[in-house]
C-alpha cells in the first residue's frame, strides 16, 4: 500500500478478483483521519467532482469505483478506537480489515480467561474492510445467523452535507437501515461498533454426503449445537455427482481445555494446485479437496481463526497461461427456501450442462431472515448457493456469464428465491423488482439524502440508468 496522505492524479483502478471493473478515476486520496476526509469531500464538491469509496477492492459489481471520481482509499483509517470488555463491543475505524481486527482482539485478551471474538465475516478472502462489509451486508458460515446487520451496534456516517451522523437502532434508524447494504451511496462510514461473541474452541467434523441429505444433516448439526458449517459441492458436469455430492464441514464448540490442532492446513502452493485442477481436471480437484478436508476432521480451531481463509493474489496468471486466454472467476449467490434446494440444484445442473457453463467452485450455506435492512437480500430463512464461474475476458465470455446468472436468478425466483446484488450487474429490471421490491424507493432515498449525487459508483449509475429508462418508456 502506498504511503498515507498521498494523492495520485488520473489513474486506472480495478477490482482484485474478477478484474472486470477497469475504471479511470480522477485521483486517489488515501484517507487516514476524519478531518482529512471532511476536507476531501468539501474540495470535491467545490470542484464539481464526485466521490467513490474503496478499501479492499474485492467487490465485483462496480460499487467502489466511478469514472472521473475522486476515489477515497479508506485503508488508512484502520485504528481500534474502543474495546468494551463488559458488553463485548469493539469500535473500529471503517477501513480496518479482518486480519488486523482479529489479531488485535487476540493480543488484547491473551491473559484473559474469558475472551471475545468476531461473530462472523465473509468467506473467500480476509482483506476486506469492516466498512465495506457493512455496505454489502455480508454474511459468513453461521448455521443460525442473520446477515451482518445483526452484528452492528452502531456506526458513524459522514454524509453528503459534510455532517457526521451517528446511526443505530435508536438514532437515525432510517439511515441505519439504508446504509447497511446501501453500497456506499449515502456517505462515508467512518467508524463501526461491532457486537462480539464468546471466543470458543471448535472441532471440525467432516463427511461427504449427497445434496438430498444436506438439509436434514444441517438440522441435525444445529440441534447438536454446531455453530458454523457449509457444503462444498462437486463441480464436474461429466460426473453423475455434479452439484449433488459434496464435502460437509461443520464446527462444534468443545472444552476450553482442548488443544488447538491444525496439522493439515494447505500451503499456498497446494491451494494454487487445487485452483489449477478446478480449471483443467474438475473431478480430481474435488477428490483432492475432499481428501484434504476428511484428513482435517477432528481438528480444533479458535472460532474466529476458523473463519479466516487463504486468498492468493494473482492466482489466475498461471491458469491463464495454461488455458491460453485471459480470464477470472465471477461469483454469483442465489437464495432459495431450504426445502427447494435439491430441485433448484437439479435445475442448475441441467442448465450448466446444456450451456457448457464452466463452474470452478461452489458451496451451500444457511442464512436466517434479515428483518432490519432497507434492501434485505435474505427475505426469509434461505439456503445460500454460491457459484464461481470461469469467465473469459472477451465480450462473448462476459456475456455468457451474465446470461448464466440471469438464468440462475430466474430458477431461484421460480422457487420463491432471490439473489445477491453485490456480485455483477447482470440482473434485469424485472428480476431486481421481484427480489428487491424496495429498490425504486432506495433510489428515491438516494436522491433525498444526496441530492447532488456526490457519492457515485458504476453500480449506482448502471441501476439508476436502468430504472430511469424504464420510467421514461412508461411515460
Amino acid at each position: 500500500m502506498p504511503n498515507k496522505n498521498q494523492s495520485h492524479s488520473a489513474v486506472n483502478v480495478n477490482d482484485v478478483h474478477s478484474a472486470l471493473n477497469l475504471t479511470q478515476v480522477s485521483k486517489i486520496v488515501e484517507v487516514n483521519n476524519l478531518a482529512q476526509l471532511a476536507s476531501t469531500l468539501a474540495a470535491a464538491k467545490n470542484n464539481n467532482k464526485k466521490i467513490a469509496i474503496s478499501a479492499g477492492r474485492h467487490a465485483m459489481g462496480g460499487q467502489q469505483f466511478a469514472e472521473d471520481a475522486v476515489l477515497l482509499d479508506m485503508r488508512g483509517m484502520d485504528k481500534v478506537l474502543n474495546f468494551d470488555r463488559e458488553l463485548g463491543i469493539v469500535t473500529v475505524e471503517a477501513g480496518i480489515q479482518w486480519p488486523a481486527l482479529i489479531d488485535y482482539l487476540e493480543a488484547a485478551q491473551k491473559d484473559s480467561l474469558h475472551q471475545w471474538a468476531i461473530r462472523q465475516k465473509q468467506t473467500g478472502a480476509d482483506d476486506l474492510s469492516i466498512g465495506g462489509c457493512l455496505s454489502a451486508n455480508v454474511h459468513g458460515r453461521g448455521l443460525q445467523m442473520r446477515p451482518f446487520i445483526d452484528d452492528v451496534e452502531s456506526f458513524s456516517l459522514l454524509d453528503a452535507q459534510g455532517s457526521l451522523q451517528h446511526c443505530s437502532r435508536d438514532s437515525n434508524r432510517h439511515l441505519f437501515r439504508l446504509v447497511i447494504g446501501g453500497y456506499g451511496m449515502f456517505g462515508v462510514i467512518t467508524k463501526v461498533s461491532l457486537r462480539l461473541t464468546k471466543r470458543q474452541k471448535m472441532r471440525r467434523d467432516v463427511s461427504v454426503i449427497t445434496l438430498d441429505n444436506l438439509m436434514p444433516a444441517f438440522q441435525q448439526r444445529i440441534d447438536s449445537g454446531y455453530a458454523y458449517g457449509d457444503f462444498q459441492f462437486s463441480i464436474d458436469p461429466a460426473s453423475p455427482d455434479f452439484l449433488q455430492r459434496g464435502v460437509f464441514s461443520c464446527y462444534c464448540p468443545v472444552s476450553d481445555t482442548s488443544s488447538i490442532r491444525e496439522e493439515h492446513a494447505l500451503s499456498d502452493e497446494q491451494w494454487q494446485q487445487l485452483l489449477v485442477l478446478a480449471h483443467v481436471d474438475k473431478s480430481r480437484a474435488f477428490d483432492c479437496y475432499a481428501q484434504h478436508y476428511m484428513a482435517s476432521s477432528g481438528q480444533i480451531y479458535w472460532s474466529d481463526r476458523l473463519q479466516q481463509t487463504t486468498y492468493l493474489d494473482g492466482y489466475h496468471k498461471q491458469i491463464d497461461g495454461l488455458l491460453g486466454h485471459r480470464g477470472s472467476e465471477m461469483i454469483g449467490e442465489l437464495y432459495v427456501p431450504r426445502a427447494e434446494l435439491p430441485a433448484f440444484m437439479r435445475d442448475a445442473a441441467q442448465d450448466f450442462r446444456q450451456h457448457g457453463v464452466d463452474l470452478i467452485y461452489g458451496t451451500v450455506r444457511l442464512i436466517e431472515a434479515d428483518t432490519e435492512s432497507f434492501l434485505p437480500w435474505a427475505r426469509q430463512d434461505y439456503a445460500c448457493v454460491i457459484f464461481n464461474l470461469h469467465t473469459e475476458h472477451t465480450e462473448s465470455g462476459i456475456a455468457a456469464t451474465g446470461a448464466t446468472f440471469r438464468r440462475l436468478i430466474d430458477l431461484a425466483i421460480k422457487r420463491d428465491g432471490s439473489f445477491y446484488l453485490t456480485y455483477g450487474r447482470f440482473a434485469t429490471i424485472e428480476q431486481i423488482r421481484h427480489c428487491y421490491p424496495n429498490f425504486e424507493n432506495f433510489l428515491a432515498y438516494k436522491h433525498r439524502f444526496d441530492p447532488e449525487l456526490l457519492f457515485q459508483s458504476t453500480w449506482f449509475q448502471h441501476h439508476a440508468a436502468m430504472f430511469s429508462a424504464h420510467l421514461e418508456q412508461a411515460a
